[in-house]
Formats: C-alpha cells, sequence, structure tokens
C-alpha cells in the first residue's frame, strides 16, 4: 500500500511540474506578444509639407520704406491679393498654423486661413524666429536711401549695383557694416549680419519639422518675408538663385521635411493667387 501510495505522489509531483513549466511558457508567450504588439504599433516620423508664404503689400511697401523689424498693416490691395491666395489654397488642408510675430505676417495667415475651407478653425502660433533681416538704423527710412549707401560702399553707382545683382548674405552683410557706424546704444537693435540671420531661420525651421513630423504626413501653412524667405531657402539648400525680383507678395514656397532631410519644391509659385483670383468672379 506505501509502495502505491510512493507512486502516485510521484506521478502528482511530475504533473505539478509540467503544470508549473507550461504556466511559465505562456508568460512567456504573452510578454513576447507583447512586445511584438509594440513594436508595431510604434509608427515612423511623418512627411511635413510646409507651405511658406510672403506676407501681402504692405503700406511701407507702398511708400517704398525700409520695412524689416519695423511693421505696417497690409493695403487694401494686398489684403485682396492675400485672399485670392487663400482661396486658392482652400483645399490644402493645414494642420498647424505659424507666423513671424510681426503684425504683417500673422494678418496674411489669418485671411489664409479664413479662406481655407478645411484649416479655419486652426489656431496660429506666432516665432519671432522667421522675422524679416532687422535693417537696424536704416529701419522705415527710404529704401534708396540703404541702396545707394551699400552700393557707395562696393565704389558703385545704384544703377550698377542694381544691375549686378546681390545675395541675400551680401546684402544683410552689407547693412550690418554700415550699420556699425551709425547705431545707438539702446535706440535701436543693431542690424543683423548674415549668420545671426540664417541661423534663427534655420534653427526655427529644424524645431518645427522634427515636432511636427511626430504627427504623421501632414500640411503645415507658415508666413514670413521676402528676404527672410531667400536666406531660409538660400540656408537649406544649395546652389539656390533668389528670383528675379525677389518673392512676390502672398507668393508660395513649399519645403517637405522627412527622417532629417529637407527638400525643395515650387518657389515663389503665384498660381495659387491667380486661380483664387478666378474663382473669385
Amino acid at each position: 500500500m506505501k509502495k502505491h501510495w510512493g507512486k502516485l505522489a510521484i506521478v502528482a509531483f511530475g504533473a505539478l511540474l509540467m503544470v508549473g513549466c507550461g504556466t511559465n511558457n505562456t508568460t512567456a508567450d504573452k510578454k513576447e506578444s507583447s512586445s511584438s504588439s509594440s513594436e508595431v504599433a510604434t509608427t515612423t516620423d511623418g512627411e511635413v509639407t510646409f507651405y511658406v508664404v510672403r506676407h501681402g503689400k504692405t503700406m511701407l511697401n507702398t511708400t517704398d520704406r525700409v520695412q524689416g523689424w519695423s511693421d505696417a498693416v497690409l493695403t487694401p490691395a494686398g489684403e485682396e491679393v492675400v485672399g485670392f491666395a487663400g482661396k486658392g489654397l482652400e483645399d490644402v488642408e493645414f494642420k498647424t498654423a505659424y507666423s513671424s510675430d510681426s503684425g504683417r505676417a500673422m494678418q496674411t495667415a489669418r485671411i489664409i486661413l479664413d479662406e481655407n475651407k478645411k484649416s479655419s478653425k486652426v489656431a496660429l502660433q506666432t516665432d519671432e524666429r522667421f522675422r524679416e533681416f532687422n535693417f537696424g538704423t536704416y529701419e522705415g527710412d527710404l529704401n534708396e536711401t540703404m541702396w545707394t549707401d551699400i552700393a557707395q560702399s562696393q565704389g558703385k553707382t545704384l544703377e550698377e549695383w542694381q544691375s549686378a545683382g546681390i545675395s541675400p548674405k551680401d546684402f544683410a552683410n552689407s547693412v550690418a557694416a554700415l550699420d556699425k557706424e551709425k547705431v545707438e546704444e539702446g535706440i535701436n537693435w543693431p542690424a543683423e549680419d548674415y549668420a545671426t540671420i540664417s541661423a534663427r531661420l534655420k534653427a526655427g525651421i529644424t524645431e518645427l519639422a522634427e515636432k511636427e513630423s511626430k504627427k504623421g504626413d501632414h500640411n503645415v501653412l507658415l508666413v514670413s518675408h521676402g528676404l527672410s524667405m531667400g536666406a531660409l531657402v538660400d540656408t537649406l539648400f544649395d546652389d539656390f538663385k533668389l528670383p528675379d525680383g525677389g518673392f512676390k507678395n502672398a507668393s508660395v514656397t513649399t519645403i517637405t521635411y522627412k527622417d532629417g532631410e529637407f527638400k525643395l519644391g515650387d518657389v515663389n509659385d503665384l498660381s495659387y493667387i491667380e486661380a483664387g483670383e478666378k474663382a473669385s468672379k
């Protein structure tokens, strides 16, 4: 009888070991399954398309005054053209919208968003890094005065300087050098050199691109300024040539970002204005 109970005990003990081993394997399988599910759920960063728009024409543009960090509201005609651009962009869904903190850029962005069927409720965010160049003591002066000073500093007439053309880098550095002789501490912000301008623009677009890409594939509205748009594209892409006459008011330039790489799309595109004007008739 004792031998019989001994055999039963051995059999029972073996069964318990088998159950225990089975339980451990199931737990391990669950952990492995959970890990696999987690890996599948992880998504890669999306592609972000920036629609970079120059602000509409302002009162200082109309009077041919230097307008960098100084500001002016859009003219009635400026508002109309931006409205056309917004109408042309009405089917582009913007998940987020940014502009410089200058009033003319904010005004432009809000008009575009108001015209947009899919993005009218998107809140506008501002970022000072996308401001126009700061021209120091030349702010508010006539453009011709600043241009003439640059030309003379290079031993040229205004006509010679204008016909030769000038890059955003040379332009900014020329103004910064001239402004150093004129600026008074506390009276005005010193004019920015190109290294300062390009650094803030590149930092701004890189930070936004990395943040926005976490949200998946989508479009971003970004309203900035003519010279700053030229400097931004010049900083991001090699062998960039500024469009003749610079970036037009309310023009659209597209830049895509994916996995740490920027790609340039359309530059100084006026087709959205044309489409919006046509649709408004």
